[in-house]
């Protein structure tokens, strides 16, 4: 578990490369911001976060897999993370900012993932 990273995951290193390819300039992991979003695009006013599955709970079949050892400590430290994304995200829309949320299974399709945020972007 100590190798796998919090910041600059695969995901999250291919919807940087999308958003920029779309000619829009951010900042990363924003301090000053709950949650440290993973992408901030502060003259938009909007936030992208790449969220695993698995850590956070996705409702797809990966974010489903219930580890075979220490399974009540997992769960509990995977419910924390969900419900403490829930209330961050609350919390920064109600504070103006827009917010997104691609997860890792999201990242199999591209193409998809392209039009999704251009869609966010745009709007």
């Amino acid at each position: 578990m100590s190798r796998i990273r919090g910041k600059n995951t695969h995901p999250e290193l291919i919807v940087r490369s999308l958003v920029h390819r779309m000619g829009y300039r951010y900042s990363l992991h924003k301090r000053n911001l709950l949650g440290q979003p993973d992408i901030v695009l502060t003259r938009y006013r909007k936030i992208i976060f790449v969220h695993g599955c698995f850590w956070h709970m996705h409702r797809c079949r990966f974010g489903r897999v219930t580890p075979a050892t220490n399974a009540k400590f997992w769960q509990d430290k995977r419910r924390g993370t969900f419900e403490r994304d829930g209330r961050n995200l609350k919390k920064l829309r109600n504070a103006g900012w827009k917010v997104l949320v691609v997860w890792e299974c999201q990242i199999r399709d591209i193409k998809k993932l392209s039009t999704g945020l251009t869609k966010f972007l745009k709007s």
